[in-house]
């Protein structure tokens, strides 16, 4: 099976079957002088890969640390565990840690990295379909606190990104719905011929056909790129990205981030406010509304989460928006779409919170 490897400023990203392979010659590559390799992984991770990896470890002193793979524990007591391991058993900037999960595990991994001994090596396993197209793509880490969602962290890229699409055949359909979210907003965000790529080919990436698979995340991945690389500290045009995830991330704090909602199932119904609004702005059309709106009923995107989608639910979240990272000057920002494949710039709309809350009465 084809392996391919996406080249950015400053590290790969390695997407395929049996792309795991690659670990060895990488970490020699990048890590010549690594002795130690500490792994933190998702508990829920099938062991097969495990032992695959250990079997690729050999030459180095492996540590491994489970996890229950959930955005609670994505918080700085965490990350402070294992800090104090690291340093009980002396580990170096020359050493390594292996993160090998979701984006929860990339996420919280990469930011030990980052402030360990200010900066150790980092390689990251994603072994989610949202953590391939999205979370492993552009060298955001952070921690959740009980202020919102990913407020404290650090831009850090890892030495390499290993994308195993053999990982995803444990997942189950939930979390392919997930990762599909966020393919779907690439599509939306930046490039209509792949929205219609995607209109005739949702439910192969949801029946996790290889070959659509692997278009489907390398195609995300060159689109999520197009956004980071020009502006890799998010201080413009990467906060695109965010299109759909205002209302997203102060769904997941309304619901205090159990599994009740998922982030990606919180994307989805974010993006589908955010086109709802942006038709209500005289932004984009009804027939951009509808053209999406249509991909999410045949594809019965929405079944299971139509009780976020009511007005109560949506206005209670409105008050979590107020520490959102999208907010200044005490008016939180949002991206809207004008049509598939272009949003409007960033900080160009912004609205006070009562605002929102106005307009969400309206929309439902």
């Amino acid at each position: 099976m084809k392996i391919n490897r996406l080249k950015t400023k400053n590290y790969s990203i390695i997407i395929g079957k049996n792309s795991l392979s690659t670990l060895n010659s990488e970490i020699k590559n990048h890590c010549p002088k690594c002795k130690k390799v500490a792994i933190i992984i998702d508990k829920n991770i099938p062991k097969k890969f495990l032992v695959r990896i250990k079997k690729k470890l050999k030459k180095y002193r492996i540590f491994i640390f489970f996890l229950s793979s959930s955005e609670k524990i994505k918080n700085l007591n965490q990350a402070k565990i294992f800090l104090d391991k690291l340093l009980k058993l002396n580990f170096n900037r020359s050493d390594l840690i292996i993160g090998i999960g979701g984006g929860v595990i990339g996420d919280l991994s990469g930011f030990v990295s980052s402030i360990y001994k200010r900066g150790i090596n980092f390689i990251n396993l994603p072994s989610t379909l949202l953590a391939q197209v999205d979370s492993c793509v552009g060298g955001k880490t952070g921690v959740n606190s009980r202020y919102g969602k990913n407020l404290i962290g650090s831009f850090y890229n890892p030495r390499v990104v290993i994308s195993e699409i053999e990982f995803l055949k444990s997942l189950p359909k939930r979390e392919v719905v997930c990762g599909y979210a966020e393919i779907l907003k690439h599509s939306i965000i930046y490039d209509k011929v792949f929205f219609k790529f995607l209109k005739k080919n949702t439910n192969k990436i949801l029946s996790l056909d290889y070959k659509t698979l692997f278009k489907s995340i390398n195609k995300s991945c060159k689109i999520k790129l197009n956004f980071t690389e020009k502006d890799f500290r998010e201080s413009g045009l990467r906060m695109k990205l965010n299109f759909g995830h205002t209302f997203a991330h102060a769904l997941e704090i309304q619901n205090k981030y159990s599994n009740k909602l998922n982030h990606g199932e919180a994307v989805l119904i974010g993006m589908l406010i955010a086109v709802k609004f942006s038709k209500l702005q005289k932004i984009c059309s009804e027939n951009t509304y509808n053209e999406i709106n249509n991909l999410y009923n045949k594809n019965t995107l929405l079944n299971k989460l139509k009780k976020f989608l009511k007005k109560n639910e949506i206005l209670r979240s409105i008050k979590f928006m107020k520490n959102d990272k999208k907010k200044d000057d005490e008016k939180v920002s949002f991206i809207f779409l004008k049509n598939i494949g272009k949003t409007t710039m960033p900080g160009k709309h912004k609205y006070k919170v009562k605002q929102i809350e106005n307009i969400v009465k309206k929309l439902f």
